[in-house]
């Protein structure tokens, strides 16, 4: 049976693109073509990625609509957050949950960025 092995992308609208992907890429550390890339080089299909990309309207995006946040995987939870702090940028949150280790943040539109260190693998 066929199945889904990943996110493909994040699509969604913003003012200015080109402000949002640079936030991304100064901030986050993710840049890519057509916006911030995920390369995920376990997967065995040919350059495999996840992306977020930004759009100046809802054209591509119709007829979703509705608020979400974006969970992006780090190494290194504490280490990360501390970089971001010392970038001036502010976190909302941190918890430790004991299998995965989160913290949250704004982008420049107000997107929730969730950041996630997974601990422990699932059961």
């Amino acid at each position: 049976m066929a199945k889904i092995t990943g996110l493909g992308g994040v699509f969604y609208v913003v003012k200015d693109p080109e402000a949002t992907r640079a936030w991304y890429r100064d901030v986050l550390g993710l840049d890519g073509e057509y916006g911030p890339q995920l390369n995920w080089s376990e997967e065995t299909g040919e350059k495999p990625y996840s992306l977020v990309s930004h759009f100046k309207d809802d054209q591509y995006i119709q007829p979703g609509k509705g608020g979400f946040m974006i969970n992006l995987r780090v190494d290194d939870l504490d280490g990360f957050v501390a970089q971001l702090k010392g970038a001036g940028v502010d976190v909302l949150d941190s918890v430790d949950e004991g299998y995965g280790k989160f913290a949250w943040l704004l982008d420049p539109d107000g997107v929730k960025i969730e950041l996630w260190e997974q601990v422990e693998a699932p059961a």
